[in-house]
């Protein structure tokens, strides 16, 4: 695991509270930056192109608004759910032009009915969130299509991120510790609530600190095509983006 250990506990699971800030953000500013956030878009709205424009879509923990303006311009109807009302920051311009809705809600009991959406996504939570099995249950109550995860896991070059930990951390300052999965933890949690993996779309076969140390978008775009071309991205790759449907009865 690189960082420490968590536990299951009772108060409310605020995970989403950090990556909602502008520090956060700041994090993926610059080209590169962009890049990464682009693959990681185009990865979601892979996972999502069978469902139509005006689909209803939940993000939970989505305050950072990686996905709002993608999701927006695809013509989906969003609403995003966060832990507090600080994570609404980052979405106030689209919440306030009436494009998307924000609420507050513990991420563990969701103020909605069973299967309100048609698609749930929760990015960049799973890995922040102590108890992540609860979350995938509730995920997995409100949506009626689909649940779509990202989460990183500890194969290839990316069971090197404790020894990249430390240099990370002196680079953005603020950096905390995650949870890597096996996939098979994913698999089962879900499975347990009653749905499997129809696809998944690993994002980077290169650490994602190499390519922040490098702050070159040309290099990194290169490496990292090689690395698909190659097979080593599809064998190896991270985080994960994976879809998550009702299982077949």
């Amino acid at each position: 695991m690189s960082g420490e250990s968590f536990s299951e506990g009772s108060c409310r699971e605020m995970a989403d509270v950090e990556t909602s800030s502008s520090a956060y953000a700041d994090r993926f500013a610059g080209a590169t930056g962009a890049w990464m956030l682009e693959i990681q878009a185009a990865a979601v709205r892979t996972l999502l192109n069978d469902l139509p424009p005006g689909s209803r879509l939940l993000e939970v923990g989505g305050g950072h608004g990686q996905l709002a303006g993608p999701l927006l311009d695809a013509g989906y109807d969003l609403t995003v759910v966060g832990s507090a009302p600080e994570c609404r920051e980052r979405l106030r311009r689209y919440e306030t032009s009436g494009r998307c809705r924000f609420l507050v809600s513990d991420l563990l009991a969701l103020p909605f009915e069973a299967g309100a959406f048609e698609a749930v996504l929760a990015i960049r939570l799973l890995t922040h969130c102590e108890r992540w099995r609860a979350l995938v249950a509730e995920l997995g109550r409100v949506a009626r299509q689909a649940v779509i995860v990202e989460f990183p896991v500890h194969e290839g070059l990316h069971r090197l991120a404790p020894i990249f930990f430390g240099a990370k951390k002196r680079m953005e300052g603020n950096t905390r510790r995650w949870r890597p999965f096996r996939k098979v933890e994913i698999l089962e949690a879900f499975r347990d609530v009653g749905y499997e993996c129809d696809r998944w779309i690993r994002q980077f076969f290169w650490p994602l600190v190499l390519h922040r140390v490098l702050r070159n978008r040309a290099l990194s775009e290169r490496l990292e095509l090689a690395a698909r071309r190659l097979g080593w991205t599809e064998r190896a790759g991270s985080p994960i983006i994976a879809r998550m449907v009702p299982r077949r009865r």
